[in-house]
């Protein structure tokens, strides 16, 4: 299946083969002049300097040769020698059709399927989601989404903090309100409480008492520390509170990602690989792979020509503690002995660059991973109007479950501000409003460049007008009204044919959705799907507004429209849940 593109690519290499010019010089793009010609190539500007040649007269060469071939596309040479290409009519019509008829509107699998395992989200047990955790929840879910419709076997992994001082924290917390648990009985054999001690809220609240007092009292911290040390080192009661508090934990998250639309396979946490640790310390040691250093284990991993020092990893601490690298280290072991995957994916923040780049090339020189293998897919952070990191109004964290709480209430108030949503039954409307601030809150994040900052408008966000999310499920809506209208009235689709420009211009978008995918993908980039779901509207709606539909009194040409219609839904649809986006049928 070829694209428009290279269909035209292929017949202008041969051109300038013909004349006698390098091949690769002659590819297609799609003009930055419309108003001029659809597709331009400006290989004749290079191949002239290559050949010290007046390039108009190459270009006049190989429209020749061009036109030999090919006298079905209008050939014109602009300015210094550039190649303005018109196709005609039935090129697009040819192209639209073999779109229409597949279920994946022209985007192609990769030719080689990777086991890719992303991993994403990373919140912590005990602590309620927050604004930060937004962008690696939906850059992660959309590239998971993009991953497997592109064909790669694709694992998610959640990642949890799970481990470390904060456990410690919370049990002797805990201990001080409840001191009569069976948990903190050293002496007590089990089994133990099948029911929680404690809830989410019980949680949120004992961690920030804990840490306060830690902060405030010396011995109150090392008392967390020696806990955290008796849970590391499998102190029964302790592991038995963990898991109690993983999964009350674990319980709230699904709340909050099932309300954005988020899933993963794994609910995988850093105590899941503890038990690894040791014995991979142990066989880094032999291997060298590791050394001493100020009573430390380290492992070197700065090169000869880096930009700026990159310190050794810390694998084991002078006092003899595994660290969070340490625990990387581990979860990469865990990996390549359970899914072994050829690519793993970090959706993390920027903020953590020089950490994982120490844990790659650690994981590298141990033989856990090879070259490309790991890669972290960084990004910026979510804003306030002051350009600083979003917070709430007395300056705190915003919990991300307040955030979709406030989109649904704009939606809800917006959607009959537009003039949509009065015919629709309480559960239904209920229903829409939750997918349109799921589509503003999404979109706003994906539509950007990810390693940007960007501000969080959630009015302007919230909008059925301009580039939003709301947009374009109104114009996928729209596009559904539309069909199921023509087919309440008998019509029916039929054959292409291209009698407009508008018609011209939307299957020149559509015929760019395979490209978009490929792109995104290889730039892990939802911003390129956002990018072409946004011009594909725009596109549809000029057809709309320039095309009479269902008005069209030849039914050739209203058949036709029918088809670009429906394979602009089928697409738009397509596009929209790689992004995560769920458009309603009715608003």
């Amino acid at each position: 299946m070829t694209s428009l593109v290279e269909e035209l690519t292929g017949a202008v290499s041969a051109a300038f083969e013909a004349a006698g010019l390098p091949r690769d010089l002659g590819g297609v793009i799609e003009s930055d002049r419309p108003d001029l010609a659809p597709y331009q190539c400006n290989g004749a500007l290079a191949a002239a300097k290559a050949a010290k040649a007046n390039p108009r007269a190459l270009a006049a060469s190989i429209a020749e040769h061009l036109a030999a071939a090919r006298p079905d596309l209008a050939v014109e040479i602009a300015g210094p020698g550039f190649l303005n290409i018109i196709p005609p009519a039935s090129l697009y019509a040819s192209r639209a059709q073999v779109l229409a008829a597949d279920p994946r509107t022209g985007a192609r699998k990769a030719s080689a399927p990777l086991k890719v395992m992303i991993d994403f989200g990373g919140p912590n047990v005990a602590k309620p989601m927050h604004v930060g955790h937004l962008r690696s929840s939906v850059i992660g879910d959309s590239l998971q989404r993009l991953m497997r419709f592109r064909g790669h076997e694709v694992t998610s992994d959640i990642h949890l903090g799970d481990w470390g001082l904060q456990m410690g924290q919370l049990i002797t917390e805990l201990e001080d309100e409840q001191p009569d648990l069976p948990y903190f009985d050293a002496g007590f054999s089990g089994p133990y409480p099948e029911t929680p001690p404690v809830t989410i809220d019980d949680l949120a609240r004992l961690y920030p008492q804990a840490s306060a007092k830690g902060k405030a009292d010396p011995a109150r911290q090392e008392r967390s520390r020696k806990a955290t040390a008796e849970l590391q080192a499998g102190r029964p009661g302790y592991r038995a509170l963990l898991r109690h508090f993983i999964n009350v934990s674990i319980a709230a998250l699904k709340v909050d990602f099932d309300d954005l639309g988020v899933h993963f396979d794994l609910w995988k946490g850093e105590s899941d690989v503890n038990d690894l640790i040791a014995d991979m310390v142990a066989d880094f040691k032999a291997r060298g792979v590791s050394e001493q250093s100020d009573g430390a284990w380290i492992i070197r991993v700065a090169r000869e020509d880096d930009k700026k020092e990159l310190a050794p990893l810390i694998l084991v601490s002078s006092q003899g503690s595994a660290l969070y690298a340490t625990t990387d280290l581990a979860t990469i072991l865990d990996r390549r002995q359970g899914p072994d995957p050829d690519l793993i994916l970090y959706v993390v923040d920027l903020g953590q660059s020089d950490h994982f780049e120490q844990v790659f090339r650690a994981a590298i020189k141990a033989g856990l991973a090879e070259e490309g293998g790991l890669e972290h897919v960084k990004f910026g952070t979510v804003n306030g109007p002051d350009g600083k990191r979003l917070r709430t109004r007395d300056g705190g964290t915003f919990r991300l479950a307040d955030l979709i709480g406030q989109a649904r209430e704009r939606a809800r108030a917006r959607l009959p501000e537009a003039g949509l949503g009065a015919a629709l039954s309480p559960d239904a409307f209920e229903d829409v409003a939750r997918k349109v601030a799921n589509a503003a809150i999404k979109f706003s994040d994906l539509q950007n460049v990810r390693t940007t900052n960007y501000i969080f408008d959630l009015d302007r966000f919230v909008s059925f007008e301009g580039k939003t999310g709301p947009y374009l499920l109104y114009q996928a809506v729209r596009i559904g009204s539309l069909l199921r209208k023509a087919q309440g009235e008998g019509l029916s689709a039929g054959p292409v044919q291209i009698s407009h420009d508008a018609e011209s211009a939307l299957v020149r978008r559509l015929d760019g959705f395979d490209a978009a995918v490929q792109r995104a993908e290889s730039g892990r980039a939802p911003h390129i799907l956002c990018e072409h779901a946004f011009n594909l509207a725009q596109a549809f709606s000029a057809f709309y507004t320039q095309c009479p539909i269902l008005p069209e009194k030849d039914e050739a040409i209203r058949a036709s429209r029918l088809t670009l219609a429906r394979t602009t839904l089928t697409q738009l649809n397509t596009v929209l849940g790689l992004i995560g986006l769920d458009a309603p049928e009715r608003m």
